[in-house]
Order: C-alpha cells, then sequence, then structure tokens
C-alpha cells in the first residue's frame, strides 16, 4: 500500500510542478499587459526609454520565463518578478505617462491591478 501511495505521488508531481497560475491570474496579467501596450506611457528598463509596445514585448518574455520554472503563479507574483526590476541589473523599472509623475513601474502595476479588480475584470 505505501508502495502505491508513492508511485501515486511520484506520478502527479510532473501535473503539480506544471500547473498553470487559475484562470483568474491569467485574465489579470493580460489586463495588465494590454493596459500597458494601450497606456501611451514610456517604460525605463535599465536607463533606456521603450515604448508601450516594446516594453510589453519585454514583460511577456520575462512572464514566458517564469511561467516555465513555475514562479507566477499569482498576479502579484508577475508584478514582482517581471514587471517591478530588470533581472539583470536589479534596477526598478520606471514608467513614464503623459500628464503623470514618474513613478516605479511596481506602483503602476499595482494601480492598473487595482483598477482592474474594481472593475471586476
Amino acid at each position: 500500500m505505501k508502495r502505491c501511495v508513492a508511485l501515486l505521488i511520484v506520478a502527479l508531481l510532473p501535473v503539480v510542478a506544471t500547473a498553470a497560475p487559475s484562470a483568474t491570474t491569467q485574465r489579470e496579467i493580460s489586463g495588465l499587459m494590454q493596459a500597458l501596450e494601450q497606456s501611451g506611457c514610456r517604460f525605463q528598463r535599465n536607463g533606456s526609454w521603450h515604448d508601450a509596445a516594446q516594453a510589453r514585448s519585454h514583460l511577456q518574455r520575462k512572464y514566458d520565463y517564469l511561467l516555465k520554472r513555475n514562479l507566477a503563479d499569482t498576479t502579484e507574483q508577475f508584478i514582482d518578478r517581471a514587471a517591478s526590476r530588470s533581472s539583470i541589473s536589479g534596477k526598478p523599472y520606471r514608467v513614464s505617462c503623459p500628464g503623470a509623475a514618474e513613478q516605479d513601474a511596481s506602483a503602476w502595476f499595482q494601480q492598473q491591478l487595482r483598477q482592474l479588480r474594481a472593475a471586476g475584470n
């Protein structure tokens, strides 16, 4: 009996390890990416400014990397691990939007997430 349980656990490990984020998390992250791309904001990483489409593309690559390693189970983890700072230099990303003060990307994404959740998305 113990052997059967152990085999079952071993057989299920790959399923557990490759579990995708919930549908809600996926929808929220998609909403954040869409909000960024449609924002008209500029995105700074490692001292260089990029337009919103370039920023979205970069963050999508980082998100895909995290998904492969099961490191983005929540929207907050996505913001913290992909959208807040450079994984190479550790420098915070910055966002500059028309008519608004420049701010850390983490704060910008947290605000966008609050708005998505308030809207029920």
